[in-house]
């Protein structure tokens, strides 16, 4: 059959796609105990399953373990769904798929995490998973906070240690032809080789001065005293200290 594409051994051209009151009627139907009604909402809403594992296709990964794991996380979603609350189920279940997408991901990854942050992790997910059950709607890192009873820093640093990587080389925007990447938003504007001459300069300009110099830059500069406090600490008046302090800068800017 032309335009036919298989995944998992399901034939993506045939599967079924159900309206809204379709699905809201067989989830009262499977919630009731009607099998053959769960079984119509699974496969009514693989192309659900499917247009979110779209969004990992650059991860390399084989598309009929991602499309079964993706199912996993649907068949959460049709489990944990509240039929009462006014949320479509798709709004719902798209971050379920994702969330178990991103779970195996996680776990298959080449790059690891320490064991103590992957807990927390997984704590976070289960957090996420109940209060979005809860209150059909995606809960934030406050709210997932209070609920493990943990800081909201540490829910922060689990969901990165959740995320996705990203190559430097994925596309980020493209305009008649001329793609912007990662690597080009992460450019280090600080590290030029403009900035390193600098930094060679302004160092060699500072061991041209002499003790008494260097440490009063350093006090005034580095440590944010005042003339005078720095007038205490070096033993020597206010006004020595003003005339070293601008002699000391005029000869860095002559050497630079």
């Amino acid at each position: 059959m032309q335009g036919k594409v298989e995944i998992a051994g399901v034939n993506t051209s045939r599967l079924k796609v159900l309206k809204n009151e379709e699905t809201m009627e067989l989830l009262r139907r499977a919630r009731n105990g009607d099998m053959n009604a769960r079984t119509e909402l699974i496969e009514g809403n693989l192309r659900l399953v499917l247009s979110v594992i779209q969004r990992f296709s650059s991860r390399g990964e084989n598309a009929d373990d991602l499309f079964q794991v993706g199912c996993v996380g649907l068949i959460k979603a049709i489990d944990n769904f509240d039929i009462n609350q006014p949320v479509r189920f798709s709004t719902y279940g798209v971050p379920m798929i994702v969330g178990e997408i991103r779970r195996y991901l996680r776990d298959n990854s080449a790059i690891r995490v320490s064991r103590s942050l992957r807990d927390t992790a997984y704590r976070v997910l289960q957090a996420r998973e109940r209060l979005m059950a809860a209150g059909q709607r995606e809960p934030t890192v406050e709210q997932i906070a209070q609920e493990l009873d943990i800081p909201r820093e540490e829910v922060v640093f689990a969901m990165d240690a959740m995320a996705d990587p990203v190559s430097l080389y994925d596309p980020v925007y493209s305009d008649a032809g001329d793609t912007l990447t990662v690597m080009d938003q992460v450019r280090d504007t600080k590290n030029t080789d403009e900035a390193w001459t600098d930094r060679i300069a302004l160092k060699d300009a500072l061991q041209r001065l002499n003790e008494r110099e260097r440490r009063i830059l350093s006090l005034r500069f580095y440590e944010g005293k005042t003339q005078m406090e720095v007038s205490g600490e070096v033993g020597i008046s206010q006004a020595q200290v003003s005339r070293l302090e601008k002699g000391a800068i005029n000869a860095i800017r002559k050497n630079l």
